[in-house]
């Protein structure tokens, strides 16, 4: 048959220098094939180097058009929109064969069968380059995984360069990607890297496709039930969504996220490898703009875009956002309510009811709320103080009996304690508020003095505070606390070196000491 010829073959070998006799013999042609080859290349002006990038078929078909090419009595199916009906939830082959055989045969065409229809539509599939849609749906899943490149952020005052993680969720269907980078891979991170992920997407699909790291999945046996992150699982019943971790060492289960992750890596760290960030937020701006130009660049094979797939198939399709995005929150537990009814955190305190004094409480913290929990119940609820504060106070009225409300510490109640134990005292309280730059920097380490008069009394702190004051002009906790321990406060030419008259804290007296030195 004249299709067995091997025609880009032959027209290699030509190029090296071969006869027609010479390849007829050495590759078991018939002689006339060759010739025909030959003939057919010299008409056209062909040479090898013109069909190099081609495979057999299409050069074949270049010298010999037409030629024993079957003639197909069946009604050809319109294969780009069978393509696109794939894409809809509940569509089948099946039923697009069906619907595509009642339809010739109302109109008295002959229709194909079902068998041939399939292969057809995977030619026409492997024709494109494009992913078949008989598993792919529009609006069924999202694929999310942290990246293995990361980037580098270069503080550009210290010159500190730290680590920039990136996340990346892809919706399958129209290659529509997202990407953030972020400052670490923590549970919270990953959280919130989905919340904004379904922001941007505009919705969220019936599946999440999640690879089984730790911030997901707490365990993935072979055998038996996966075990996932409760908070992850919260987040996705949030959003309407079943996590659906992707099998052990199978990372075809999830293979548009791994795509994606090559294609972050060429197109963001590749192309932005020789720039320089001065933080997350310069790096997530040059993501944006890489995503949105990424999204409009058109496909290779096929006409459109990403975004033009996304926005008139896949966004109709996805669930619709809740009315308030999910509130990534941090569970702490262990903390003790304080005297004062509060408990302290990142260096502010909140307050908890009078009756929970002494007990130990969690905390439950998002990104603007801090509530107090107890006995698996809510206790006090709190707006979050803005980052960076720190001494600040936050009290509700009713935590507090009236009669035992507490004002924050500031400089002026803080002195009026130090003046209260004795002038040296104050003298150390005032050198360290003219040493810091705001007095709130300074409220801490003089109580953390101040209160050194609990357990060692008002007369020893203040001969402390004077031996300190002659060896430094801002006297700390650590100075004090070191001079009291070694007992240096008796070296102060005060006469307070023998009093102790302590009017706030506890009064051990003279004779304890004395016992104390003779052990």
């Amino acid at each position: 048959m004249v299709r067995k010829i091997r025609a880009k073959l032959v027209l290699r070998l030509r190029a090296q220098g071969l006869s027609r006799n010479a390849i007829a013999r050495s590759q078991g042609m018939s002689k006339h094939s060759v010739i025909a080859v030959f003939d057919a290349a010299d008409r056209l002006g062909v040479g090898f180097g013109d069909v190099a990038g081609k495979d057999d078929d299409e050069v074949y078909a270049m010298l010999f058009p037409g030629r024993n090419e079957p003639v197909d009595v069946y009604e050809r199916p319109d294969w780009d929109r069978v393509h696109r009906e794939l894409g809809r939830v509940g569509v089948t082959l099946r039923l697009l064969h069906r619907e595509y055989r009642d339809s010739c045969r109302a109109e008295g065409r002959p229709a194909m069968g079902y068998d041939r229809f399939c292969k057809l539509y995977a030619r026409h599939v492997a024709r494109l380059g494009v992913t078949s849609r008989v598993e792919r749906k529009a609006g069924r899943s999202i694929e999310v995984d942290w990246a293995g490149p990361t980037m580098r952020v270069v503080d550009p005052v210290t010159g500190e360069a730290s680590t920039a993680y990136l996340f990346v969720g892809v919706l399958p269907y129209s290659r529509m990607p997202y990407v953030e980078a972020t400052s670490d891979m923590k549970e919270a991170t990953w959280l919130r890297c989905h919340v904004r992920m379904f922001s941007r997407f505009g919705g969220s699909t019936p599946r999440l496709v999640c690879d089984n790291l730790r911030t997901g999945v707490v365990s993935h046996p072979r055998d038996g039930e996966v075990v996932l992150n409760e908070a992850y699982r919260a987040l996705a019943e949030h959003y309407s969504s079943a996590v659906l971790p992707g099998r052990v060492r199978r990372p075809r289960d999830k293979p548009n996220a791994e795509n994606e992750v090559w294609q972050v890596t060429k197109g963001v760290v590749g192309a932005m490898r020789d720039r320089v960030f001065g933080s997350l937020d310069e790096v997530n701006a040059a993501i944006r703009e890489w995503m949105d130009a990424y999204a409009d660049a058109p496909f290779q094979k096929r006409a459109g875009c990403r975004r033009d797939v996304f926005e008139s198939e896949e966004l109709p399709a996805l669930i619709p956002l809740p009315a308030i995005p999910y509130e990534v929150c941090e569970w702490i537990g262990g903390r003790r309510v304080q005297s004062d009814c509060h408990v302290v955190y990142m260096g502010n305190r909140y307050s908890a009811p009078v009756a929970f004094v002494g007990r130990r409480v969690d905390l439950k913290v998002s990104d603007r709320t801090l509530e107090i929990w107890a006995d698996g119940a809510r206790v006090s609820s709190h707006a979050l103080l803005p980052a960076g504060t720190k001494g600040g106070w936050s009290t509700n009225r009713g935590d507090v009996p009236p009669d035992h409300l507490w004002s924050p510490w500031d400089r002026g109640r803080c002195m009026e304690w130090a003046g209260r134990i004795g002038e040296h005292t104050a003298a150390a309280a005032a050198a360290l508020f003219e040493g810091a730059v705001t007095d709130d920097q300074a409220v801490d380490s003089v109580l953390a003095v101040l209160r050194l008069s609990r357990r060692y009394g008002n007369g020893r702190l203040e001969n402390a505070c004077e031996v300190a004051m002659r060896g430094s002009a801002r006297p700390g906790y650590r100075l004090v606390k070191t001079i009291l321990d070694t007992r240096q406060d008796s070296l102060a030419g005060s006469p307070a070196a023998v009093r102790n008259d302590d009017e706030g804290g506890y009064v051990r007296g003279a004779a304890y000491y004395a016992r104390e030195g003779e052990r």
